[in-house]
């Protein structure tokens, strides 16, 4: 139902490698309605939709299908690093014999890459070519800017997948929570060990409550069974990138600044003055977050 920042990011890289290649750029938008998606992809500075309408439900098998079809003559097809686009981009890279460049970071050219490794410890360099298939890593560029063009919708036939040897989607479960999504948000305050415990996170709810922002935690914390892993920001979790990130007694461990580092601003308060997280904070406090937070 709508377009989700991480796909607003992967047409950034898409519009990057335009500009280094000189090609031009269409879109695929397969949903119920994709009305609204063609209108948005203009604004975006997409000319071309390739669309099918109609599919009420997510199937691996047939979105791939829709995807190959449409773009079988492309040279790069992108995709964001979203749970449905790793599941899709590597049944597209097989289906058209194409090389493969996962979890890219950086678009040094039309055919150089940068992707980051080893928990952001590295970056590697890839040079590929003939046909890609990329994934984006969300929260690392900046979503297009918004004009008044218009976009051209072209609608392409789908395939029905039917007998019992394919998965089939038996129903989505929408998240009852009424919290923001966390690769969504412009601001994120998150909470670690330091809090002391699931009694205590409320002070985290309260402060994000008060900013309109997203709740975050640490692995420690998920892993202690205080908070939903769909709250983890860090290597094994969620990627962010917002605007402003509060880290509240958070130490910093390498994974978990592996999710956050790219953030515009970055906030601590932690007692230990030697935390790591203090390195690459804009701002730091050094103070009992009991007594912070209430302020």
């Amino acid at each position: 139902g709508k377009v989700v920042k991480a796909a607003k990011e992967a047409v950034s890289v898409a519009k990057i490698i335009a500009d280094q290649t000189g090609k031009e750029i269409f879109g695929i938008a397969i949903d119920d309605n994709i009305d609204s998606v063609v209108d948005l992809a203009g604004k975006m500075g997409i000319s071309t939709i390739k669309g099918a309408s109609g599919i009420t439900l997510y199937h691996p098998t047939m979105f791939s299908r829709i995807i190959v079809n449409a773009a079988r003559d492309a040279d790069v097809i992108v995709f964001p690093g979203t749970v449905w686009g790793r599941e899709i981009a590597p049944q597209v890279c097989v289906k058209l014999d194409a090389t493969p460049l996962s979890d890219i970071i950086e678009v040094v050219d039309g055919s150089t890459f940068k992707r980051s490794i080893h928990g952001n410890k590295i970056h590697s360099t890839i040079n590929a070519s003939g046909k890609l298939i990329i994934t984006v890593r969300a929260a690392v560029f900046d979503v297009p800017e918004l004009g008044d063009g218009t976009a051209n919708l072209e609608n392409i036939s789908t395939e029905t997948v039917d007998g019992d040897s394919v998965m089939k989607l038996a129903e989505i479960l929408a998240s009852s929570s009424e919290t923001i999504e966390l690769t969504e948000a412009d601001i994120i305050v998150s909470g670690g060990r330091g809090i002391g415990g699931p009694e205590n996170f409320h002070l985290i709810e309260e402060l994000a409550k008060e900013l309109g922002a997203a709740v975050g935690a640490s692995r420690a914390v998920v892993d202690a069974g205080w908070r939903p892993h769909n709250e983890q920001v860090g290597q094994t979790g969620k990627f962010v990138s917002p605007k402003i990130y509060i880290a509240v007694g958070i130490s910093g461990a390498i994974q978990h600044m592996a999710g956050m580092s790219t953030s515009d601003t970055i906030v601590c308060i932690n007692k230990d003055e030697e935390a790591p997280i203090f390195k690459v904070s804009d701002y730091g406090l050094v103070g009992d977050l009991f007594e912070v937070m209430p302020k």
